[in-house]
Order: C-alpha cells, then sequence, then structure tokens
C-alpha cells in the first residue's frame, strides 16, 4: 500500500461483486464467506442497505475495505462483514470504517455484529460492548 495515500471513506449503492469477493479474501473472511459463489456474493451485496467502503485516494480508487450492513435507519444496524485487506491491516481502516457507518446512521441507531473470535480484541478496543446474551442458528450450507 502507498505510504503517502490518503483513505476515502463512502456510502456505496452498490459494489462490484468482484471487487468485494477480492476484499473478503485478501482480509482472511474468505475462509467463512461463500467467495466461490458468485449469486451468493451479488445477493450479499444485493441485500444490504448500507455499504461503507474505504478506498486509497489513488488512480483507480482501489477498495481496501468494507462494512456490509443491515439497517432500519431508526434503530439498530447490523454489521454483517467488516473487512480491511491484509495490506491495510493496523492502520485505523477498521475504525474508520465503523466511525463512518456511525456517521452515516447518526447516534440514535444501535450497531452490532457478530465477530470472528480472532477479531474479538479489535472490536472491544474501539469501544465495543461485548453481549453474552446473544443467539445463533446455523446455516445448513
Amino acid at each position: 500500500m502507498a505510504e503517502q495515500s490518503h483513505i476515502l471513506y463512502a456510502r456505496e449503492a452498490s459494489l462490484d461483486t468482484p471487487e468485494f469477493r477480492r476484499v473478503l479474501v485478501e482480509s482472511g473472511l474468505g475462509e467463512v464467506r461463500p467467495v466461490d459463489d458468485e449469486a451468493r456474493l451479488k445477493a450479499m451485496l444485493d441485500g444490504a442497505n448500507l455499504i461503507v467502503t474505504a478506498r486509497l485516494d489513488m488512480e483507480g480508487k482501489p477498495l481496501i475495505g468494507v462494512a456490509r450492513c443491515l439497517t432500519d435507519f431508526s434503530w439498530v444496524c447490523y454489521i454483517s462483514d467488516l473487512a480491511v485487506s491484509a495490506k491495510a491491516q493496523g492502520l485505523g481502516i477498521g475504525k474508520g470504517l465503523m466511525d463512518e457507518v456511525a456517521r452515516q446512521l447518526g447516534p440514535s441507531v444501535a450497531i452490532s455484529l457478530i465477530s470472528m473470535p480472532d477479531a474479538v480484541g479489535f472490536y472491544q478496543r474501539i469501544g465495543m460492548k461485548r453481549m453474552p446474551d446473544a443467539f445463533w442458528i446455523s446455516r445448513k450450507r
């Protein structure tokens, strides 16, 4: 990643499926997301009603991070994916994405997510509260 590049955070109405797939793979989330099923990735993007991106402010505006969210814009927002390319991890991009999601939603909307085990510390460091009473029904595929 270019040292002098600035990061552009923005809400995007849609996202290119191959670009989304690349960031999932580069972030490590590709191990637990259906990255080999393009139709399903497209459906995941189509179903999100808030997509916030982090792009390098340089030619081509390469995507380096994405927050894919579902929200009612009134009470709660669920972050389905928070992915940052490995080459950009540790630079504050994840926190920047979370801050932009919060900015887009405003102060009256709560934010929730389910963390990957190795990311729990990140969410605690940025001030999220761990909730002991969440529940889950697993996918069949």
